[in-house]
């Protein structure tokens, strides 16, 4: 689903693409712009260390709805921090913790699916 950069959507059709892409992809990553343009630091680091080890992936730019993606976003982690990485349907975090997960020599394993 392509999203509109003009304004906001209903929440309830964000819920439903959030639950969609956490369901239908082994690894999803929600952040702000595109793998190519990243539009946060934290998104650009989470988007190279998932890059890193792993090929393929989806991604999903919030910046079209970011409070709406937010909510939605919280309903599945608790968190209504940007970026947020899912594998298998599981939340997984941050950049943070996928920057922790790598230094720990972890992250290739959580990705692969």
């Amino acid at each position: 689903m392509e999203f509109d950069q003009e304004g906001s959507f209903p929440q309830e059709t964000v819920n439903d693409h959030v639950d969609e892409a956490i369901e239908d992809n082994e690894v999803v990553l929600f952040m702000k712009g595109t793998p190519m343009l990243p539009q946060c630091g934290y998104s650009e680091r989470a988007v190279g260390l998932v890059q890193k080890h792993r090929g393929e992936f989806e991604t999903v730019n919030v910046l079209a709805s970011t409070d709406e993606f937010r909510t939605a976003l919280e309903r599945h982690s608790g968190r209504e921090t940007i970026p947020q990485t899912f594998v298998d349907g599981e939340f997984v975090g941050g950049s943070d913790v996928l920057k922790r997960l790598d230094e720990r020599g972890e992250l290739d394993a959580t990705l692969q699916a």
